[in-house]
């Protein structure tokens, strides 16, 4: 039997209670977008040092965790790097645009009950899935 919902569960847990553990100690939403957007624009100078090791921890704990051999990975993205540089814009584009992320709006949204965040994660859900089937049907996946 495959284990691997048991790597989304613990996954899902583990950001959940970071996002809980942030809201308490912060008072504000654990929104990735936020975070990393007022970094670049300058807009969060008062928290910088939070967000940088906020950041710096998102990234560093899956890479260490990996390279421990703790969590076998096993991906599926494309190796062309222009599809995955333009993917990249264009989610940071959107998060810009939809005020939150997965974790903004996904996990911290729907856990309060906010009428916004619902409504955003069954919009960005929705446009991933066309998206997929889109891209399946016109060009074979990429």
């Amino acid at each position: 039997m495959e284990m691997d919902w048991i790597w989304g569960l613990l996954g899902g847990l583990m950001i959940g209670g970071a996002g809980a553990l942030y809201l308490l100690g912060n008072g504000r939403i654990m929104g990735v977008s936020g975070i990393a957007g007022g970094l670049i624009d300058g807009s969060s100078r008062s928290a910088r040092a939070e967000g940088l090791a906020f950041l710096a921890g998102l990234i560093a704990l899956p890479a260490l965790l990996h390279l421990s051999g703790a969590i076998p990975v096993a991906t599926h993205i494309t190796s062309n790097i222009a599809l995955i540089i333009a993917g990249g814009l264009l989610v940071g584009l959107g998060t810009r645009i939809g005020n939150g992320c997965t974790s903004g709006h996904g996990v911290c949204g729907i856990s309060r009950l906010s009428p916004r965040g619902i409504v955003a994660t069954l919009i960005y859900i929705a446009a991933g899935a066309v998206v997929v089937v889109a891209l399946r049907s016109l060009v074979g996946g990429l």
